[in-house]
């Protein structure tokens, strides 16, 4: 009598694009798209960071400035490149990074792509309890020495807790819908919008001055005070955000569906919130609130990739990217004259808003 042949268990069909993957009791699937992707973004941010670095009364071509970032380079450009230019490169890729996951996060947990800390209030809540440091708290130690007191960015922290946790609570009705949420948070937002133009005619013309400018986001004279407690945010906060990454596909479903499928929907959310306004109001306070970065890299990364909801590793690099290329413009665009970044990413994202709009309209009616 021959032996029972073995019984496999099927593989799992492959579908266009992805492979299944599995390690131990893990299973996944592969998708090749957002890793090419993510290489690719990687190698464009880091020739406009180079680009960047290079451009200034100093000028520096950028085969030189990748050699000096690599050891090279002889003592001049060592200074220029290290200790005058790098740290202001940093902290613009690491702000465009924090506010685009930011983005991710509250795009996928309120099922809507107007969902962004800059538009529900989450960062005008951090800017408004950062002015009224600035203004009626004598500005700490100023703008670019926050860091050292670490008044600013307390305060920035707690401000874009506030008012993320009051935007929340108004808008919770059974569950969260995306419209509602929006809609709540630009209520929210146009009352602290106020509350900063307050603070700002009572205030002395010095501190009106420096709260304006820290408002429209710049990254004049940033140097490593900045660069070192955003990456130690960032190192908690990302790795964070990445593990719980893998319950925003469920949040994407109605909220008895998310249950259905093994979420623990009001703890997923909660701590998902918790990582996007962290970051966005980290970044705000190392930056001022930078439009438009939040809002449209997620949804960009989401079309790139051809998946269901933003991939946060892209939107970081992507985010990235785009605070870098937006500050090497603000620089060099108008000659001597230099531009916050923050208006150039609004000149770039507000017609991405109005397309987003105008798509809403229209599914609205069909």
């Amino acid at each position: 009598m021959s032996a029972p042949a073995e019984v496999r268990e099927p593989e799992a069909p492959a579908v266009a694009g992805r492979r299944p993957l599995r390690v131990g009791r893990f299973s996944g699937v592969l998708r090749p798209r957002p890793l090419i992707v993510l290489a690719v973004t990687a190698a464009v941010l880091l020739l406009a960071a180079a680009a960047n670095m290079g451009r200034g009364d100093y000028p520096i071509a950028i085969t030189d400035v990748l050699a000096t970032l690599f050891g090279g380079g002889d003592a001049g450009q060592q200074l220029v490149v290290l200790e005058l230019r790098l740290p202001r490169t940093l902290t613009g890729a690491l702000v465009g990074g924090a506010l685009a996951v930011s983005g991710a996060i509250l795009q996928s947990v309120a099922r809507n792509p107007l969902a962004s800390p800059d538009i529900i209030g989450v960062q005008w809540g951090a800017g408004a309890a950062a002015v009224f440091v600035i203004v009626l708290g004598g500005g700490a130690a100023g703008v670019g020495g926050w860091f050292a007191s670490l008044g600013i960015p307390l305060a920035a922290l707690l401000g874009g807790l506030v008012s993320s946790t009051l935007v929340y609570v108004l808008a919770w009705r059974r569950g969260i819908q995306g419209y509602r949420l929006v809609l709540i948070g630009i209520g929210i937002q146009a009352v602290l919008v106020a509350a900063v133009q307050w603070l700002l005619t009572v205030a002395q013309i010095y501190q009106a001055a420096q709260a304006q400018v820290w408002l429209n986001g710049s990254l004049n004279a940033r140097s490593w005070n900045e660069v070192v407690p955003l990456s130690i945010a960032m190192a908690v906060l990302v790795p964070l955000a990445l593990v719980l990454a893998h319950q925003l596909g469920g949040l994407r479903f109605d909220d008895d569906t998310a249950r259905g499928i093994g979420i623990r929907v009001n703890h997923a959310r909660t701590g998902l919130l918790f990582v996007a306004v962290g970051l966005a109001s980290v970044a705000t306070a190392a930056a001022g609130p930078i439009a438009f970065v939040a809002l449209v890299c997620p949804q960009i990364a989401r079309r790139i990739c051809r998946v269901g909801s933003p991939p946060l590793a892209v939107s970081l690099v992507l985010g990235a990217t785009l605070t870098v290329t937006a500050d090497l413009i603000a620089r060099t665009a108008l000659g001597s004259v230099e531009l916050p970044v923050g208006i150039v990413t609004a000149v770039l994202g507000a017609p991405y808003l109005l397309f987003l709009l105008a798509r809403a309209r229209q599914e609205a009616r069909a």
